[in-house]
């Protein structure tokens, strides 16, 4: 993740007033990651002497209410946010997470402010605003949905960059192993560093204690693995699997094959190089 300089970003926004929107919303909080001190301003005609930058309103490049507005190659039409990232993603991601981001998380807010289609993330944001009883300020209520959306931006960029770690990390490690089994020291995202590597069992430690086995997917999310568990191991309780294959604190594997827990960590070794001999593998 690229750090972002506020010292050269738009001290002062503008947007429209009113009922806001997760379009409005996520855009607000988007520019506050950007430069902290930007100040927001709300209201229903932009003033003529603003000074700054203007969106979702205005019929300005971050504003989509005109008849030209974008849409993207995949027919999906672009918001305020969505050209908001478009435009300076970059300043937080590489043009690759940019897209990805844009792809996973802001699309689907864009269509349904362009289209009304239902999204929950969407639904929850305009219940922010305050209802026909709330006494609520208005102000106050936009407020409120800022610091929420903005804590779910903040939290979904740092796992991206802790993925990006991970990624780095299991690389590094997958260097030194030469059996096809991966220890990593820690929990972490695994997937998509093993995929193309002769990989097919990794081990880490479980929050629950002890330690997991998973078999490693042909594709990150696909459900196909390279060499699944052994089908006689799979959904047996952990008396009939100590008995079946002699490692007495084998605790589990999961009916579909993919994941095994067992106490100690040599069990753990024992249980992947089993499995690598298992003949349907």
């Amino acid at each position: 993740m690229h750090s972002s300089d506020h010292t050269d970003f738009f001290s002062r926004g503008f947007t429209h007033g009113g009922v806001f929107h997760a379009d409005d919303i996520f855009s607000t909080a988007f520019l506050r990651i950007l430069n902290p001190e930007i100040q927001i301003e709300r209201g229903n005609t932009v003033p003529q002497s603003f000074n700054g930058i203007v969106f979702d309103i205005g019929g300005g490049q971050f504003d989509h209410h005109q008849k030209d507005s974008r849409i993207r190659t995949n027919g999906v039409p672009y918001a305020a946010f969505g050209l908001l990232w478009e435009q300076f993603g970059t300043r937080l991601f590489s043009e690759e997470d940019v897209r990805d981001f844009d792809a996973a998380f802001i699309q689907p807010l864009d269509r349904s402010d362009n289209t009304g289609e239902k999204n929950m993330i969407c639904q929850i944001v305009a219940d922010f605003n305050p209802s026909w009883q709330d006494e609520t300020d208005q102000a106050e209520a936009f407020e409120q949905a800022v610091a929420f959306a903005k804590g779910i931006l903040e939290r979904r960029f740092q796992h991206r960059k802790a993925e990006q770690n991970a990624f780095e990390t299991v690389r590094k490690q997958a260097e030194k192993c030469g059996s096809g089994i991966l220890y990593l020291e820690r929990a972490m995202p695994w997937k998509e560093a093993v995929k193309d590597l002769d990989i097919y069992y990794v081990i880490y430690p479980s929050i629950r204690g002890g330690y997991n086995i998973q078999a490693v997917p042909l594709q990150q999310d696909q459900e196909q693995l390279k060499r699944p568990f052994p089908e006689s191991w799979r959904g047996l309780d952990a008396g009939k699997l100590s008995v079946l294959t002699g490692i007495e604190d084998f605790m589990f594997c999961h009916h579909a094959g993919f994941l095994c827990a067992v106490k100690t960590l040599d069990s753990a070794f024992l249980i992947a190089e089993l499995a690598s001999k298992n003949k349907g593998n």
